[in-house]
C-alpha cells in the first residue's frame, strides 16, 4: 500500500480490479483523496467495500471496463489479481485503454524459495503468502518477473518503473530480481 500510495497522484481517478475487501482503495482514498471504484466477483467482499464507503461493481471486470471511454481513469490497479485471471493479456490491454497507468503487483514465482520448495519437496511452498493447500486455493497462472517483462516487451507496453521486493516484501532487490524478489510491482503505460 505504501508503494502504491507513492505512485498514485493525489485526487486521481482509480479503478481497482479484484479489489477484495477494499483495504487498498480505502487507504488511497483516505491518504490521497482519490476517486475510487473497485471491481470484484465476490459479493461478501463487495459488501465489505460498501461498509468502507467505497463504490464497487460486483461482476466481471472486462464487462465493467468496456463501458468507459479511453483514458477515463488515471490509474487501474491490479494487485495480486493478475495470476488469477483467465485472459490476463486482454485485461491488461483493456486496462491500458481506459487508464493512463496500470499498476500491477504480483507474487514472483521465480523467487528462489519457491523454486527450492519445488525442487526439494516437489510441491509449492506453504507460508503466510500461500497459506492454503493447492486443493482449496483459487486457480492460478504462476508468473515470474522475467516472464512479465518479456510479455510487456512483446506487447508494446512500456514499463515506467518497477519495484522488486525481497521475500519480506519490504527490502528492494535490484540485483537478480527474478531470483531474489518475492513480490514485484510495475507501473505500465501503453506505447504510442
Amino acid at each position: 500500500m505504501r508503494v502504491m500510495s507513492e505512485w498514485v497522484e493525489p485526487g486521481s481517478r482509480v479503478l481497482d480490479l479484484g479489489c477484495g475487501r477494499g483495504v487498498l482503495l480505502e487507504y488511497l482514498k483516505q491518504k490521497l483523496g482519490v476517486e475510487a471504484v473497485g471491481v470484484d466477483l465476490d459479493p461478501e467482499k463487495g459488501r465489505s467495500c460498501v461498509k468502507r464507503g467505497l463504490s464497487v461493481y460486483r461482476g466481471d471486470m472486462m464487462d465493467f471496463m468496456v463501458s468507459f471511454p479511453d483514458k477515463h481513469f488515471d490509474y487501474v490497479i491490479c494487485s495480486r489479481t493478475l495470476q488469477e485471471l483467465n485472459e490476463p493479456a486482454k485485461v491488461i490491454k483493456e486496462a491500458l485503454r481506459v487508464s493512463n497507468h496500470m499498476l500491477v503487483g504480483f507474487v514472483n514465482y521465480g523467487y528462489w524459495r519457491n523454486r527450492l520448495s519445488m525442487l526439494l519437496k516437489g510441491r509449492a511452498i506453504r507460508n503466510e503468502v500461500y497459506p492454503s493447500p493447492w486443493s482449496t486455493s483459487r486457480p492460478s497462472n504462476p508468473l515470474s518477473v522475467s516472464q512479465f517483462e518479456v510479455f510487456c516487451r512483446n506487447s508494446n507496453i512500456r514499463v515506467e518503473r518497477k519495484l522488486c521486493l525481497g521475500g519480506n516484501w519490504e527490502s528492494e532487490k535490484r540485483f537478480l530480481p527474478n531470483l531474489l524478489s518475492g513480490y514485484a510491482l510495475f507501473d505500465l503505460t501503453a506505447k504510442s
